[in-house]
This record gives structure tokens, C-alpha cells and sequence, in this order.
């Protein structure tokens, strides 16, 4: 049994409206909290809130049986705190167990409260949020954010559009070392699952393991003397060996009714086979791999090898995020372009943003996103559409771009990096969560905490504001 929010109150817990939060703090959690307290005091946001949990939250589940898991509400600000302070699992752990005001804003007293959150008890519960979920609570602190900001009614938006790449969790990709991260997954697999089912042929596994590590320190120099075809085929055959043992422990499992491990294991046998095919057509066929057959990692295939032409950084290892922030400092809306580069993504984008925002009407971007097509499509969505050509600009070019409101959008444009920069702060600078799914809720997350801690910030300058006065 799963509740949003308990509807008994406790002995001593303080309402949330009532938590007291310094306005003068310059820390990044004051401005979080103070952005939870709004959305959660105004009533009609409140409801809003409450019904997009209980919708998007474990959907198709009975909610009236079973044990009580943890409340909605609280998985949401957890999640929140994490992203906002760009903190990993043992911080938060330790804050949900001993800060004060986190501990209140779960609902918890200030005495004979002896509730205690295990580790994993946090990870698997902030897991259950779901991208749409964050997406649609998002749209509910921007339009908050709005009327915090004194947003007319039908006053225009001015967009600012750019991406950044986030980096995923991985080192850097060669044929070869990702051949071994391979081989030692599926030795180690291989091993304990024989171990388990008493399945014969895998008693030295270990042994083998530091054997194929071996060959592989003696491979992976970039001295040529080190890559000679002799030192490669021994490493290859060693390695085509232990794939072709394993393809018979995979149906040894599957007769003894282990069909999970079997699924593992034969993961790890078409990555080791696909890099084994790889390393002998390039380092003894002299052969050069196309890119699209490449691979970037075996534990995080999502991975793209992504060069932006940045000073400094040729290459970056992630997914790019693009996204579009208004003159008010909120991120309207984002999107994870898994495929194609930044011409692929800007009408989407423009698009999506103006559905869940109608009065988007004037948006600005990079030429990296200029195409003929986007230029056509962008001007039916946008009043403004500030998109610089590519190259040489033809005469009319030259006028359309010289014109004072696209002069204007264009001054304003770099104010992006500062939202791109805050998000990196909040966990966006490489992303530790597994598998593309934990990918999309981590910027997700990360998006909705900074709307959240900009909702904090406007609210405590308008106090601060207020104070001044008074003390005048």
C-alpha cells in the first residue's frame, strides 16, 4: 500500500508551510527547499501535483494491499535534493537519515521520531520517477515560476535554444580494452553460474581471466612492436576459445531452468564476438571499422562518441541534451536526441515547447542548428525565429539578420551557458545512472531541480525585497 502524502499528522511534526528558511542563505538547498514549500503550499498546485504522482508513479498497481512503501511526496523531494545538490546516493542517504529541515519536509518530528532510511531503500524508491512524471511536475514550476517572476497573462516568451553534451559513465573506447571489459564479464558470469548449477568446465575461471588480462596488457600498447599480428592472434584465439565455451554453458543454463544468467552471459558473447571481428579486421587486416559498427561501451551502449569542434575538447563521450530556457531563467523544455545532431532536434524541440507553452513566440539559436527545411518549419512556429545561416549569408540573408529584434535575440542568446553551466552543477556533468532509462530520469531530475532552485531564488529576493522595506 502506497500513499502520496499520510493524511494522519504526527505528534510534533511541523506543517510544511510553517518550516522556517532563511531567505539570506546563499546555499543551493535553502533555494530548493523554499521552491518545494511554494509548489506545495498553494493548493491548487498542490492537488495538481498529487494527482500527476498517484498517475505516473508505479501506474496499474492496487494501492489498498501489500506493505506501505514510502510516500510519493517524499520520493519526489529526495530526488529533488540529490539532483539540486549533484550528490550521489551515500550523501543523500546521510542527509535523509540526519539533516533537520530535509528530515521535516519528509514529514518527520523533531523528537521520538526513530524512522531510519537504509541505503538502498533511497535508491530504489528515487528510481520509480519516471522522466514523464518529472516532465509533467516541471511544467507545473515553470508556470508557478511564471506568476512568481509577475508574467502577464499572454505576455510573450523569448526562448533561448542550445545542447550540451553529458557524458556517461564509461572510459575511453578502444577495440581491444573493450574486447577484455567484455571477457571479464562474462568469465566472471560464466564461473559463478557453473558454480551455482554445477555445470563442469569453468573450476579456473579466475585463472583464465588473469590469463586473457595478460594478453591484453601485451596488445594494448601503442607501440607497433606490441601490435605485431602474432601478439593480437594469440589474444584473439584465447578469447574465441572462452566465447565458444561459453556459448554451451548457455545452454546448459537454459536446461537447468537459469534463464536470467543465460541472458547475461549471451549478452557478453555477441559484445565479445562483435570486438574480436573488429580487432582482427583492423589490427591484421588493416581494415578501417565504419563508425556506425562501432560500439562505445558494453555497459552503456547509448553511448556516442560526439565531436563539437570545442577548443580543448575534440571528443566528448555521452548523449548531447538539448534545451530551451526563457528570459525568466526557466528551462521550458528539454529533449535526449539519441540519434542525429542539433539540425535533427530543433523543430521538435520548438515544437513541443510551444504545446505545453502557446505563448513561446520568439526563440533563438546556434547556427549548428540552421538547415533550409528548419529555417521554413521554424518560422511557421515562431514570430521570432533568430537562426543565423550557415556560411556565406546571401543579401536578403544579410537584411533578415541586421534587423534590430534579431539583433536583440541574438545579444541574449549567450545567457544559455549559464543555465547549461547550472545544470552540469546538478549532476549533468556525467551521468552515473545505468542503461538509457536511468539516463532520461537523471536529466530529467536534474532540469526540474533547477527550475525549483530558481522558483527558491526569485521567492527569496521578493522576501529579502519585502524586508528592506519593512526595515525602512
Amino acid at each position: 500500500m502506497r500513499e502520496v502524502q499520510s493524511r494522519r499528522f504526527r505528534l510534533g511534526e511541523a506543517p510544511i508551510g510553517e518550516i522556517r528558511i532563511d531567505p539570506k542563505s546563499r546555499d543551493d538547498t535553502p533555494a530548493l527547499f523554499r521552491g518545494l514549500q511554494h509548489i506545495y503550499c498553494d493548493e491548487a498546485l498542490r492537488s495538481r501535483l498529487f494527482e500527476l504522482l498517484d498517475e505516473h508513479v508505479l501506474p496499474g498497481t492496487d494501492r489498498t494491499v501489500g506493505r506501505p512503501g514510502m510516500e510519493l511526496w517524499r520520493i519526489l523531494v529526495l530526488g529533488v535534493v540529490k539532483q539540486g545538490l549533484g550528490c550521489d546516493f551515500d550523501r543523500l542517504h546521510d542527509l535523509a537519515n540526519h539533516h533537520g529541515t530535509l528530515r521535516a519536509f519528509l514529514g518527520h518530528t523533531e523528537f521520538g521520531e526513530e524512522s531510519y532510511y537504509e541505503y538502498q531503500t533511497v535508491v530504489d524508491n528515487v528510481s520509480l520517477l519516471t522522466p514523464e512524471l518529472l516532465s509533467a511536475v516541471g511544467g507545473l514550476v515553470v508556470e508557478s515560476g511564471h506568476a512568481v517572476a509577475r508574467k502577464r497573462l499572454g505576455a510573450p516568451l523569448r526562448g533561448r535554444c542550445d545542447s550540451f553534451v553529458v557524458e556517461t559513465d564509461v572510459h575511453y573506447p578502444t577495440d581491444v580494452n573493450l574486447l577484455w571489459d567484455a571477457m571479464r564479464c562474462l568469465l566472471r558470469e560464466s564461473g559463478r553460474a557453473a558454480r551455482r548449477h554445477g555445470i563442469s568446465g569453468w573450476r579456473q575461471w579466475r585463472h583464465q581471466s588473469r590469463l586473457v588480462r595478460r594478453l591484453f596488457h601485451k596488445v594494448r600498447g601503442t607501440r607497433r612492436a606490441q601490435r605485431s599480428p602474432a601478439r593480437v592472434g594469440a589474444y584473439l584465439d584465447q578469447c574465441g576459445a572462452l566465447v565458444a565455451r561459453a556459448a554451451g554453458t548457455v545452454k546448459a543454463l537454459r536446461a537447468a531452468g537459469d534463464g536470467r544468467a543465460a541472458e547475461t552471459i549471451e549478452g557478453f558473447i555477441v559484445h565479445a564476438r562483435r570486438q574480436i571481428d573488429q580487432v582482427r579486421r583492423r589490427l591484421i587486416l588493416g581494415e578501417t571499422i565504419p563508425h556506425a559498427e562501432k560500439v562505445f561501451s558494453i555497459f552503456e551502449p547509448h553511448t556516442r562518441w560526439v565531436s563539437k569542434g570545442k577548443a580543448g575538447t575534440p571528443v566528448e563521450l555521452g548523449v548531447p541534451v538539448a534545451l530551451i530556457e526563457d528570459q525568466h531563467g526557466f528551462v521550458l523544455h528539454h529533449e535526449v536526441p539519441w540519434q542525429g545532431g542539433d539540425v535533427d532536434a530543433a523543430v521538435p524541440l520548438v515544437a513541443a515547447a510551444r504545446k505545453r507553452f502557446p505563448d513561446l513566440r520568439a526563440c533563438s539559436f546556434d547556427r549548428n542548428f540552421h538547415s533550409p527545411a528548419n529555417r521554413v518549419r521554424l518560422d511557421e512556429l515562431l514570430d521570432l525565429n533568430a537562426l543565423p545561416k550557415k556560411g556565406y549569408p546571401s543579401k536578403a540573408d544579410r537584411e533578415r539578420e541586421t534587423r534590430e529584434d534579431f539583433v536583440s535575440a541574438r545579444r541574449a542568446h549567450p545567457a544559455v551557458e549559464s543555465a547549461i553551466n547550472a545544470l552540469e552543477h546538478r549532476g549533468l556533468d556525467r551521468v552515473r545512472s545505468r542503461g538509457a532509462e536511468g539516463f532520461e530520469r537523471t536529466v530529467a531530475l536534474s532540469v526540474l531541480a533547477g527550475n525549483l532552485h530558481r522558483l527558491g531564488r526569485l521567492l527569496h529576493a521578493r522576501e529579502r525585497k519585502r524586508g528592506r522595506r519593512r526595515a525602512a
